[in-house]
């Protein structure tokens, strides 16, 4: 792929639309100096000077398609809460549908404050219920999927194992997008491994793909051995394995291995960088692009979002920056 053909898909980002379903969070960061320690305990003191609010989880994986030019349907859970209000508006504010965001009550939005100093992560505050979804919940977000699903190009679904991928959910809404016909790609957790049946692509991460595989990767034979192993256990046409400073390796269904080397040029941080490949993966393949490209695009976009700090996103702009490299000798 050169960049022309890359610029062409870049090009219809806007004309698509695309459902996220997964967990959402509230990503709270607290940002301030360090100039002593505290006189109670051996820990520094943060003057605060700013705080922010960004969408995070599978909120983060809508923030990029919206920031590429696409439309984005959200489905997934919040509380009862401020931090559910909050994650409302926030949907809102971009441009996102808010009627798939359910509440229930008995739990609250996940929430995670982070503490940064010097551009440093200092600590992280969780607070959330992982609890699985209860069976109304389930009926509730399967309707709700199932009437969004006539409106979407492609689906993609973000698992960040807080509850609401029940095996039944996942494999409700991976049947009813492989009867529309839709493409569907997948962001792992280990908990639920065996429930992703079916997906057009599914992008693990190299301790994700050794404990999923049972085999450490430690060269081609390996990373090949562990990608056919995935796709044995999940019957998927794509297995789309992150490897860090190593870039991505994709084996795809015409079981071709293709490594993509990285482009991060500097890393600041890699929070919400999975969100962002799963982003524009599935965007790029909604606009027929083959999984290989998409895939490169993809890890261009992680490429740029890494170099920024904090839940961070990439605008076609930057995105179309990075991928003139596709042109260099």
């Amino acid at each position: 792929m050169n960049q022309q053909r890359a610029q062409e898909i870049l090009n219809q980002f806007p004309n698509h639309k695309l459902i996220v379903l997964g967990d959402l969070m509230l990503d709270e960061f607290i940002w301030g100096e360090v100039r002593r320690i505290s006189p109670e305990a051996p820990v520094p003191v943060v003057e605060v000077k700013r705080e922010s609010w960004h969408l995070g989880g599978a909120g983060n994986v809508v923030s990029n398609l919206i920031e590429l030019g696409a439309k984005a349907l959200p489905i997934g859970i919040i509380g009862d809460d401020e931090a559910g209000g909050l994650m409302r508006r926030k949907f809102a504010e971009r441009g996102a549908a808010t009627d798939g965001l359910i509440i229930e009550d008995s739990r609250p939005t996940t929430r995670k404050t982070r503490i940064v100093a010097h551009s440093q992560q200092m600590v992280r505050a969780d607070r959330e219920d992982r609890s699985p979804i209860s069976a109304d919940i389930e009926d509730r977000v399967i309707a709700v999927f199932k009437t969004a699903l006539c409106e979407a190009e492609a689906v993609i679904i973000s698992d960040y194992d807080k509850g609401l991928l029940t095996p039944r959910a996942l494999e409700a809404v991976i049947s009813a997008t492989r009867a529309a016909g839709k493409i569907v790609c997948l962001d792992p957790k280990i908990k639920n491994f065996l429930s992703y049946q079916n997906v057009d692509v599914i992008t693990p991460n190299q301790p994700e793909a050794e404990r999923a595989s049972g085999i450490e990767i430690v060269d081609d034979a390996s990373l090949i051995a562990a990608a056919h192993r995935i796709r044995e256990l999940l019957i998927c046409a794509n297995v789309l394995i992150t490897r860090g400073e190593h870039g991505m390796s994709l084996l795809d269904a015409e079981d071709r291995l293709t490594h993509i080397p990285t482009v991060a040029r500097e890393v600041y941080d890699v929070t919400g960088a999975g969100d962002t490949v799963i982003a524009t993966l599935a965007l790029a393949m909604a606009t027929g692009a083959s999984v290989a490209d998409a895939a490169v695009i993809a890890n261009h976009a992680a490429g740029v979002v890494v170099a920024k700090v904090g839940t961070a996103t990439v605008t076609p702009t930057e995105l179309a920056e990075t991928l003139l490299d596709l042109d260099a000798p």
